[in-house]
């Protein structure tokens, strides 16, 4: 399985049968290490409505005829636009051909703003998947909160990506309570660095989590992970 960040919160997972893009926002990225003509997607899956997560799905999914998967009433959003999409929302999971999806909460808002409306797209939410008997765990733009702890109550987490940035989600202090909660052996550090309010220190933050028995890697846009 190999793993590649492109930046902001998008994740390319990579299983060697299917491919997945996770939160594609690449053309208006100024840190973005692709292309959106450059993805190969299998699957196109969303975390919440806002733009800096969903700016390159159409044109993903329609390039590549690949299924937007999201919460319904953002998958409905990209069903008026002809297409291809499954509706899901939080605690619901399916089996897909690439392994089974949940969505698990995530505190944060979810909106796409059009001719100065913002139109609600349903909840945010956190993406959990089992590829293989790998658990993976996309964290979306949460905030630190409680229940969180639930994500790992039936396997720990092998690998997980959890927003530093503060202003609009949790920060990295948070961030280090939310890795430790959901006992994830490994955690990349995204939705950071992207723009000036949301500046961090990856580097330090791997390091903390070194410092409480956690592999962190500061991913820098473009390079990968495939040994975990």
């Amino acid at each position: 399985m190999k793993v590649t960040y492109w930046g902001h919160s998008c994740i390319q997972v990579d299983t060697g049968k299917h491919r997945l893009v996770i939160d594609p926002y690449l053309t208006e990225n100024p840190t973005a290490a692709a292309a959106a003509e450059d993805i190969q997607a299998d699957y196109v899956l969303l975390t919440h409505g806002h733009s800096d997560h969903i700016a390159d799905a159409e044109s993903i999914a329609r390039r590549n005829n690949a299924p937007i998967i999201a919460i319904v009433e953002l998958a409905d959003y990209f069903a008026t636009a002809g297409l291809q999409t499954v509706g899901m929302n939080l605690g619901g999971s399916r089996t897909f051909p690439f392994g089974r999806l949940k969505w698990v909460p995530a505190l944060h808002s979810t909106s796409v703003n059009r001719d100065g409306v913002s139109l609600y797209l349903g909840v945010a939410a956190g993406i959990l998947l089992d590829l293989d008997g790998f658990t993976l765990y996309h964290a979306g733009d949460t905030a630190l909160f409680s229940d969180i702890k639930l994500v790992s109550s039936r396997r720990p987490v092998d690998l997980a990506f959890l927003p530093i940035g503060d202003h609009f989600t949790m920060g990295p202090n948070d961030a280090l309570i939310a890795a430790e909660w959901i006992g994830a052996k490994h955690v990349v550090p995204v939705h950071y660095n992207t723009f000036d309010a949301i500046a961090q220190d990856g580097e330090r933050f791997a390091a903390e989590l070194e410092r409480i028995g956690i592999q962190g890697h500061a991913l820098k846009p473009g390079e990968s992970l495939d040994t975990f």
